[in-house]
């Protein structure tokens, strides 16, 4: 289930080149899952931006989005105080019940959602391991984040300026039970070949309306037609046809 709400920005700050994290003041009553979204309507665009929830507290959400066209540079440029009208609740987000010792990989702006994943599965007494991989030094975020929730964190860098030099899969270590995972195509395709364990992929997939009704982003499984929006984004492993 899904609502339309609005919400106050409370503080908007550059993480990154380009990266941003907004902190919103509204309900959280909707957000039942790490891994769902809320899909942004913004003055004069026609389409909603589809941002997914990095983190939850008490009276509000956290979103972290990176400028790619005009309307996250409208976002990057909103100040305290600003309304914005969103649906909240969206997707399915990730079942945190299927692992005990976990691998949680997150790579560029797909490493917000996985914040929220892994301060629920610290809670549901899990024992994950966070890494999250970037281009180079300057582009990453929120390490220090996750390694204040007390969990092992490694960094991959695809030039080897920080962290373990190339990509996620090249950190990845041998002792994991299941594997849940955010980024880019290319990033799923070597984790698919690395991995040894069942897991959920958090897609990512140009929408129109967010909640199922226009079909827009439907795709093929193993299982039939699935819409990202709403069946997803989270699809298992087992389902995926590549």
């Amino acid at each position: 289930m899904y609502k339309n709400d609005v919400y106050k920005v409370m503080s908007n700050r550059r993480l990154a080149p380009g990266v941003y994290e907004m902190r919103l003041s509204g309900s959280t009553e909707y957000i039942t899952a790490p891994g769902q979204f809320i899909n942004i309507r913004l003055d004069g665009r026609f389409l909603r931006r589809p941002i997914s929830v990095c983190d939850v507290f008490s009276g509000g959400i956290v979103i972290i989005y990176k400028v790619v066209g005009e309307g996250t540079e409208y976002m990057s440029a909103l100040g305290r105080g600003a309304e914005l009208d969103c649906l909240t609740g969206l997707g399915n987000g990730y079942d945190i019940s299927k692992s005990k010792k976990p691998l949680v990989i997150g790579g560029g702006v797909g490493v917000p959602p996985m914040y929220y994943l892994t301060k629920q599965l610290i809670a549901a007494d899990q024992q994950p391991t966070v890494i999250l991989g970037f281009n180079k030094k300057e582009e990453i975020f929120y390490e220090d984040e996750f390694k204040a929730l007390g969990v092992p964190v490694i960094i991959a860098t695809a030039d080897g300026s920080y962290g373990v030099k190339g990509f996620v899969t090249d950190a990845m270590p041998d002792d994991y039970d299941y594997f849940y995972t955010c980024g880019p195509m290319p990033m799923f395709r070597a984790v698919e070949q690395k991995a040894r364990t069942s897991g959920q992929y958090s897609f990512e997939e140009r929408m129109g309306c967010g909640f199922g009704a226009c079909m827009g982003c439907s795709c093929k499984t193993k299982y039939g037609s699935k819409r990202i929006c709403k069946d997803g984004p989270v699809l298992e492993r087992e389902e995926i046809i590549w």
